[in-house]
């Protein structure tokens, strides 16, 4: 440990700031920081003053932002404190933030580093939230509204609040390897590690409900059947509609289409059972509507990064395997 470079990581803070975007991050690297030498925690506000909450919590900085060391780091929190303009804290992030080695944001803090001018040209996430505010006021960032976070060369953006545990874990993978990252998750009980490109939100809640009572109908069978033949045809003779009106009024009412929404559920259904089962992959796969392991697979690969099998032997609960 003697020949580790440390790393410090200065965590921004302000007025109207969410709390758990700042003490998620902080666990994480404090965990990394039982082994001496790894990080060096440091928070600062612009004047130095303590800054409140959302929650009502009043956090206290370690000194100003003029006063604080070149951060290998530098984590942005987000919170109802980055609505509006901020010209003093955004020009302090132009001027600094290129200084640092890697540029973090979690949640709303990604508005921040976009109104600095940080984010131009680069895949970035936030809170889903705020994803179409943020592409709508900064249509120069590319805006990717699923994954819970992203990175994009020196630059790392999260999504809402717990996603910033997500990625710091990531990041201390990145830098001291998986054995510490894990150890840090079993402390904080974080028993799932989600993949940066997991959805942020579940497939029922990413797509609207309904309007009208047959497609909601559809809409439920769908996640109770996700092994059930699911193409657009069975789906419209189930709402008693032509194939064609069906699909027309389920993206309308919606937002998606049938055959998107029906991906998203079966690949949930399929993570559900390689986290909370014992079932083969073949098993998983038909329970699931993909009919064959391959295919399973492949889908698995193009949204997930990873093959079924990986996913089960990182993301199974304990229960699960005794």
């Amino acid at each position: 440990m003697a020949d580790v470079k440390q790393r410090t990581v200065l965590v921004v803070l302000f007025d109207g700031i969410q709390s758990l975007d700042v003490t998620g991050p902080m666990e994480v690297f404090a965990g990394a920081s039982r082994s001496p030498g790894l990080y060096h925690l440091w928070t600062a506000s612009l004047d130095g003053s303590p800054v409140r909450s959302t929650s009502g919590l009043t956090l206290m900085p370690d000194g100003s932002l003029a006063d604080a060391p070149v951060p290998h780091t530098l984590l942005v929190p987000g919170g109802h404190g980055t609505r509006g303009s901020h010209p003093e804290l955004t020009g302090w992030l132009r001027e600094h933030a290129p200084r640092a080695e890697r540029l973090v944001s979690v949640c709303t803090g990604a508005l921040l580093l976009a109104e600095a001018g940080l984010l131009d040209g680069h895949r970035v996430t936030t809170h889903w939230n705020y994803c179409e505010q943020l592409a709508r006021d900064y249509p120069a960032v590319h805006v990717d509204p699923e994954p819970i976070f992203v990175r994009d060369g020196r630059l790392a953006t999260s999504a809402g609040v717990t996603a910033g545990i997500d990625l710091a874990l990531a990041l201390v993978e990145e830098d001291h390897g998986r054995d510490l990252a894990l150890e840090i998750a079993r402390h904080l009980v974080v028993f799932l590690r989600r993949p940066g490109n997991q959805a942020q939100f579940s497939a029922q809640l990413s797509a609207r409900t309904a309007r009208s009572e047959p497609l909601r109908e559809v809409q439920h069978w769908i996640t109770q059947h996700p092994e059930a033949d699911l193409g657009v045809d069975a789906l419209a003779a189930r709402a008693r509609l032509s194939p064609r009106h069906f699909a027309r009024a389920f993206r309308a009412e919606t937002g998606t289409t049938p055959g998107r929404y029906v991906e998203r559920v079966r690949l949930e259904h399929a993570r559900r059972l390689l986290e909370d089962t014992a079932d083969g992959v073949e098993r998983v796969a038909r329970a699931s509507g993909y009919g064959t392991p391959e295919a399973m697979r492949r889908a698995f690969v193009k949204t997930l990064a990873t093959a079924p099998a990986e996913y089960r032997r990182r993301f199974r609960t304990p229960a699960s395997s005794t």
